[in-house]
């Protein structure tokens, strides 16, 4: 998993169907090996830009969608209310 924050929408006019519904954000990594990575993310946690949240990704992100025939790669589930090693 991945402790990233959320910094933008990201908005798709087209996409694969089965996409359809789901809720895109940029989000940057904020610790470990990756810190500053950029990645986009799939929303089901209903958070908003700023946010700190905890990313699932590969077949584990696509289990939070219900189908792993949804091609996502990285799937918020969580969003982090504190977490004393970043303050």
């Amino acid at each position: 998993m991945i402790m990233a924050r959320l910094i933008d929408n990201v908005w798709a006019t087209r996409k694969a169907e089965s996409l359809n519904g789901l809720k895109f954000m940029l989000a940057e990594e904020i610790s470990g090996t990756g810190k500053g990575r950029r990645i986009i993310v799939a929303d089901i946690m209903s958070a908003g830009i700023g946010d700190r949240v905890i990313v699932s990704t590969g077949s584990a992100g696509r289990k939070m969608l219900g189908s792993s025939d949804i091609p996502v790669d990285a799937v918020v589930v969580g969003i982090i209310d504190n977490d004393c090693s970043l303050e």
